[in-house]
């Protein structure tokens, strides 16, 4: 009981991240753009061509990592990702942050219920990432069994939605 108690606790705290009209009439990349935290992000999704595919229709939803999740990353290992010779890799890595559909935290909520804490997410480069409950939050778990917690969710746009991340999640 306590425990499903502090899990709808830390959901519905999660439901409180603030849209504005202003937000919702932008697209993904439009908002990613505009957040100065993201700026790595806009980086990245420009070398890897993925720009045009992001302002799409969709809908998608985005796990987007701050500026400090790619600091985790070592410098020499980021900037070679972000040479033309390695675009490929680079998708693949920024692609495993994206799922199709709109999935909103309430969404989230109700997988992760009927997962007993656990909902397993299917990303467009056919990876798989798991949503869960840990430590009083809602984490992303990659591949490789590395964390990323979700920082901030239903940042809502025209054509999906995005959820701040605080790391890079990684697929195989």
């Amino acid at each position: 009981m306590k425990k499903s108690f502090l899990i709808l606790s830390t959901v519905a705290m999660l439901f409180f991240a603030q849209t504005t009209k202003a937000q919702q009439s932008k697209d993904i990349v439009d908002i990613a753009v505009s957040v100065d935290d993201f700026s790595t992000l806009v980086t990245a999704l420009k070398a890897a061509d993925l720009v045009g595919a992001l302002k799409g229709d969709g809908p998608f939803t985005v796990f987007a990592p701050v500026n400090s999740g790619f600091d985790k990353i070592d410098a020499k290992t980021l900037n070679a990702l972000l040479q033309p010779e390695n675009k490929e890799k680079l998708s693949a890595i920024l692609t495993y942050h994206v799922v199709s559909g709109k999935i909103a935290a309430a969404d989230v909520a109700s997988a992760l219920k009927q997962g007993g804490g656990k909902a397993e997410l299917t990303t467009l480069n056919g990876g798989k990432v798991t949503a869960m409950s840990k430590n009083g939050g809602i984490y992303l778990k990659d591949a490789n069994g590395n964390y990323s917690k979700i920082a901030k969710t239903d940042v809502m746009a025209s054509n999906g939605v995005i959820h701040i991340i605080e790391d890079v999640v990684m697929p195989k």
